[in-house]
């Protein structure tokens, strides 16, 4: 038993727990620095840009027969189950789904982790340009479309009442839900053997967009430019990778890990960070 212990600690840690700390850290300390910044950038005074930017995004949208969330809120209405569903996926998607996705890759698929997490930091370093950038106010601030904001009704917490430094009501585009969705979604998609769980994985990032229209928290324009921002993040890990190919590029060769049957000494290798 002590042997199995080990072999199955090597498997999970196989960097040690110094290295799982050290991810640890700079995941919470990244996200943690883009939230702050991203709060940063919402300035008071800009709500009018914001509101017009919004404007905008619907005018294109109608040019190109695309405005349809208005219908689709409308119709979740008539379903609450639907508009509960998506309000909690909502709730939880940037957070409990996308934090879980990442500690699975951790510990099942590690030498592929460093990958993904590269993708992140660059993401979020892309979504607070497009932020300052393009300051764009959500649906939810539209009820002349027709548009309620389902998430405070869901969770009796109206957005206003959660204002703080960290929070920024006009932080639309690029839509960081779709993104993330992206960016765990596809390496699952690829990873697991599972065929059903290859699947959701895979149409994954497509519920997410559901999601966020339903709840009237972002416009399509949002989710396509959360999808781009995700690719650029993905080509820019791949960059990296090629700097420390050994760590950070990405390993398919992880879909189907071998068994460990060497002396467990043998089995960890040093730190990649």
């Amino acid at each position: 038993m002590p042997v199995r212990l080990r072999q199955l600690y090597a498997r999970a840690l196989p960097h040690g727990l110094l290295d799982l700390a050290r991810q640890l850290a700079f995941m919470f300390a990244a996200y943690t620095l883009y939230r702050w910044v991203r709060g940063y950038v919402d300035d008071p005074a800009g709500a009018a840009v914001a509101f017009e930017n919004a404007r905008r995004l619907i005018s294109i949208e109608q040019g190109l027969n695309l405005f349809v969330e208005p219908q689709v809120q409308a119709w979740a209405q008539g379903v609450p189950a639907v508009v509960d569903v998506s309000s909690w996926l909502y709730i939880n998607a940037q957070t409990t789904v996308t934090l879980g996705a990442l500690v699975y890759l951790y510990l099942a698929h590690n030498s592929s982790f460093y990958f993904v997490r590269n993708m992140f930091a660059i993401s979020w370093v892309l979504a607070l340009v497009g932020y300052a950038v393009y300051p764009t106010a959500p649906p939810r601030l539209f009820p002349e479309w027709g548009f309620f904001d389902s998430v405070s009704a869901f969770t009796g917490v109206s957005h206003t009442d959660s204002v703080s430094a960290l929070f920024n009501p006009y932080a639309a585009v690029p839509s960081m839900h779709v993104c993330f969705a992206l960016m765990v979604g596809w390496p699952l998609s690829r990873l697991l053997r599972n065929r059903a769980l290859k699947t959701f994985w895979a149409v994954y990032p497509l519920l997410v967009v559901f999601v966020i229209v339903t709840t009237a928290n972002h416009f399509l324009a949002d989710a396509v430019l959360g999808a781009l921002t995700a690719l650029i993040a993905f080509a820019g890990a791949r960059g990296l990778g090629r700097l420390r190919p050994a760590a950070w590029s990405w390993k398919q060769a992880a879909i189907d890990p071998a068994p460990i049957v060497e002396p467990v000494a043998d089995a960890v290798p040093a730190a990649v960070g």
